[in-house]
């Protein structure tokens, strides 16, 4: 469960480990979504705000149903020994790259590749960057500074959809189709 909702939020382990069984939200008028945790990262204390997070139905009930009857500040996401997950003891990082390698995938993927793949699946999407940032918890210039190599080979499509089109009526036709 951990990697699902790790996949479909983009969220750290860190937030995904700190998720309580309220902050799944069934009934939401646009549909489910996970209040998540922000992080912790950076110095000092750090006030942890819950930003809403869409997911789908197929997430949501699965979350549902792993979180029973457990009360609404219980941790929403549980190890399968029944523990909460810990991402200062790093539990996540040993059954998640034998995973990637079971899946032929290298050494150096790890965890956080679900949150990159999550960031360039909504940027290519063409979700607006200042929302995908506010999802993922992190800034514009990050955003900016880490994705552009990502989706510079995307941006042929984009753009053109945006070109002004001035070729005479008969060049802009094909053959055998009448403007």
């Amino acid at each position: 469960m951990l990697v699902e909702a790790g996949a479909v939020t983009g969220a750290r382990p860190s937030q995904l480990e700190r998720l309580e069984v309220g902050d799944l939200e069934l009934d939401h008028a646009d549909g489910p979504r996970l209040l998540m945790p922000s992080s912790r990262k950076g110095k000092g204390v750090k006030r942890i705000d819950r930003n809403p997070v869409p997911i789908l139905g197929g997430l949501a009930r699965k979350l549902e149903q792993a979180a029973g009857t457990r009360a609404a500040s219980a941790p929403l996401l549980l190890r399968t020994n029944g523990t909460a997950w810990n991402s200062a003891r790093a539990d996540h990082r040993e059954g998640f790259r034998r995973a990637a390698a079971n899946a032929g995938l290298g050494a150096e993927v790890t965890f956080y590749a679900l949150r990159h793949s999550s960031i360039v699946r909504q940027l290519l999407a063409a979700v607006p960057v200042r929302l995908v940032a506010v999802v993922h918890d992190t800034s514009i210039p990050m955003i900016e500074k880490s994705y552009s190599r990502y989706i510079g080979d995307h941006a042929d499509a984009l753009i053109r959809r945006s070109l002004l089109d001035i070729a005479s009526p008969a060049e802009a036709t094909s053959p055998g189709r009448h403007a």
